[in-house]
């Protein structure tokens, strides 16, 4: 009755398909039922995420350039003879120290690596404006009028150096809050960049 060969092969082929059918029910049942489309990477950047990799290259580099920064700010108070020297120090203390745990804080948000581990072994006066550990020592090693010219014609450099990496993030980057910091430290480093032009003068008399 069943020895009709176009009716076996009809049977072998359902019961082919019913297997295959079996089996990948069976595959997506071991594998969680998770569709390759919709899962997510943990170390994936979330599609909704509000920053992008220049958000994240902004604050690694500019946490070590505020460092410093702030150092050379540091080495004024014992070597500097000029109050308005001492003034913009000052002010540059107060306002790059708060800046740079502002900095780290969004890094620790983001999951991102610290600026220490990512810049470690990294030349830092290929960053724009950094200085080396040899204009280090010879700042450190002034003083008096001496010290005041180099300390402003290091800082004028360091500064430009802060408003070309700001404007990158300026231009670059897409968290609102570190763009917004960024447009912040190009508009006070740039009036502060004229400030420090303005007192050199004054200094070339003396």
């Amino acid at each position: 009755m069943f020895s009709d060969p176009t009716f076996l092969r009809s049977t072998r082929s359902a019961a082919l398909v019913g297997a295959l059918i079996a089996g990948s029910v069976a595959l997506s049942a071991c594998s969680g039922g998770t569709d390759p489309a919709t899962s997510e990477s943990s170390t994936s950047v979330p599609a909704d995420a509000s920053f992008n990799d220049a958000d994240v290259e902004f604050a690694q580099m500019m946490i070590p350039h505020h460092e410093q920064a702030v150092e050379m700010a540091d080495l004024v108070a014992d070597r500097s003879t000029d109050p308005d020297v001492q003034d913009l120090a000052a002010r540059i203390q107060a306002a790059q120290g708060p800046e740079i745990d502002t900095l780290n804080g969004w890094l620790e948000t983001w999951g991102a690596d610290s600026a220490d581990s990512e810049m470690s072994g990294m030349d830092h006066s290929a960053m724009g404006g950094m200085m080396s550990e040899e204009d280090m020592s010879s700042l450190e090693a002034a003083s008096g009028v001496q010290f005041d010219r180099l300390w402003l014609q290091m800082m004028l450099e360091h500064h430009t150096g802060a408003v070309g990496m700001a404007q990158t993030e300026i231009d670059n980057g897409e968290d609102p809050e570190a763009i917004a910091l960024a447009q912040d430290i190009k508009s006070s480093q740039g009036t502060e960049i004229t400030e420090m032009e303005q007192l050199l003068e004054s200094l070339a008399t003396q």
